[in-house]
C-alpha cells in the first residue's frame, strides 16, 4: 500500500517491534475478506512500548507514559500499518471459531478497541522458503540421474530415520502398557522416560530412567475479554450492593421519622391537662 511506503524510518522502527516477540503483544486470530488475518487489542499495544525491551529498540520515539504511548499508536493509524476493526462472530457451529473482522470508518486509537495488522513486514524469508521447497522438489524428482554415491547416502539415511522413529513407537508402547500395569497395583503408576514427550533436548529425553506419575495442575490463563467481563460483573454487584445499602438506608430513617412521630403523640396524650 502506498501508506505504507510513506511512513517514516521511527515509524516503521515502532511497528517492527510491535510484531517482534519482543514486544510480547497477544495476538489474536480473524478474518478479514475471506483471509485469515491477526488482531490485536489496544491495551496490548499500550502495555508493549512501556516494557524495557522497547528501549533497547534503536530508532524509535520515547515513550514513558501511557498517555504518550497512545499518542504514538495514534500518529501510525494514517498510515494504515493497522487499523481499528469491529468483531463478529462466525457463522460457523465451531466453538472456537474465528472472529469476523470489518474495518470501521471512522479511525480512533483506544485501549479497548481491536486492530488489525495490515503489515507484514519484509517477504524476504517468504520468497526464500518457496524458492527452498521448488529446489527440493526438484532434486526429488531428479533423484534417478543422481550419482551412485548420493542416492546410497540418501538410502541410508532414510533406512536409520526410520530405524529411529520405530524404535520411539516401541518404547512409547512399552511405557504404556507398563504404565497401565502399574496404575492397577499401586497407588500412582510408573513411566519409562517420563521427559519423552516434553519440550527438553535429546539427551534430557531419556533422563531420568523412569518417575512416578504426578497429575498436573490446571492453569488459569486469563484473558483481556475475562478481565472485561470480571469488571463488568464486579460493577454490577458493587451497584447492586450500593443500591441495597441504600434501600435499607431509607428504611431505616423512615423507621426513624415514624418513631419520632409515635413518641411525639404520646408526649402529646401524656401532657397533664390545665386546672
Amino acid at each position: 500500500m502506498e501508506a505504507h511506503a510513506e511512513a517514516p524510518p521511527d515509524i516503521l522502527n515502532v511497528v517492527k517491534y510491535l510484531r517482534s516477540s519482543a514486544s510480547g503483544i497477544k495476538l489474536r486470530g480473524g478474518v478479514h475478506n475471506g483471509k485469515r488475518v491477526e488482531y490485536f487489542k489496544g491495551k496490548s499495544a499500550v502495555k508493549a512500548l512501556l516494557k524495557d525491551s522497547y528501549t533497547k529498540a534503536k530508532n524509535v520515539p520515547k515513550v514513558a507514559s501511557s498517555e504518550e504511548a497512545a499518542k504514538l499508536l495514534k500518529d501510525i493509524l494514517p498510515y494504515a500499518l493497522f487499523l481499528r476493526v469491529e468483531r463478529s462472530n462466525s457463522d460457523s457451529s465451531q466453538r472456537n471459531a474465528p472472529k469476523i473482522l470489518t474495518i470501521c470508518p471512522a479511525q480512533m486509537f483506544a485501549e479497548d478497541q481491536y486492530y488489525v495488522w495490515l503489515y507484514e513486514g519484509s517477504q524476504l524469508w517468504t520468497i526464500l522458503g518457496g524458492i527452498a521447497l521448488i529446489a527440493v522438489v526438484f532434486a526429488g524428482v531428479m533423484f534417478p540421474l543422481w550419482p551412485a554415491i548420493l542416492r546410497d547416502t540418501v538410502w541410508y539415511l532414510a533406512v536409520a530415520v526410520l530405524a529411529l522413529f520405530g524404535i520411539l513407537v516401541i518404547i512409547s508402547v512399552i511405557r504404556l502398557i507398563l504404565f497401565i500395569i502399574t496404575m492397577l497395583i499401586l497407588p500412582r503408576g510408573i513411566w519409562i522416560f517420563p521427559n519423552l514427550f516434553e519440550d527438553v533436548g535429546f539427551v534430557d529425553s531419556f533422563i531420568p530412567l523412569w518417575a512416578w506419575d504426578v497429575p498436573k495442575k490446571k492453569e488459569k490463563i486469563i484473558d483481556d475479554e475475562d478481565d472485561d467481563n470480571n469488571n463488568s460483573k464486579e460493577n454490577r454487584i458493587i451497584g447492586s450492593s450500593n443500591s441495597r445499602n441504600n434501600d435499607t438506608e431509607n428504611r431505616n430513617l423512615q423507621t426513624t421519622v415514624q418513631d419520632a412521630e409515635e413518641d411525639n403523640v404520646i408526649a402529646c396524650d401524656e401532657k397533664p391537662e390545665d386546672d
